[in-house]
């Protein structure tokens, strides 16, 4: 499998649209949103990764349980796709973002809180739609 996140930069927050290609076939198999720290220059825990290729495998994470971990990004370690609905707002739970330099993965893009800053809908679901459609993981290509 392959995929790539085609990003919109903003200051708050990257918002992005993830596409699963068949690599046999080419044909699109699956489709979703993504939300990312915004860009600082890959510092650690407050900035998206860098766009680039990457490989991305299966991972059973202590915390967020079995979601897809990012290898190899250039000076970071522990990059995950996971579940998260919060970056730009926080979480109203928490009182932070849902993410520290991860990828979050959902069917759409709203505004939850009502702050007038996106969020990501159905988070869980569709990590778990992610994780049977490509349950050996995949390449994944992060573009602008």
């Amino acid at each position: 499998m392959r995929a790539e996140i085609c990003r919109q930069y903003y200051p708050k927050q990257v918002i992005g649209t993830l596409t699963l290609t068949d690599e046999d076939s080419g044909v699109e198999v699956f489709k979703c949103r993504t939300i990312e720290l915004p860009d600082l220059n890959n510092q650690r825990r407050v900035s998206c990764i860098p766009e680039g290729h990457y490989d991305v495998d299966v991972h059973n994470s202590p915390k967020f349980g079995k979601c897809f971990w990012v290898k190899d990004v250039l000076n970071r370690s522990e990059i995950l796709i996971h579940a998260a609905n919060y970056v730009g707002s926080p979480n109203p739970k928490t009182g932070h973002a849902d993410l520290l330099g991860c990828i979050g993965v959902g069917s759409k893009v709203g505004d939850i809180t009502g702050d007038g800053i996106p969020e990501l809908l159905d988070s869980k679901n569709t990590l778990k739609k992610l994780l049977e459609i490509a349950p050996n993981g995949f390449v994944l290509e992060i573009t602008q």
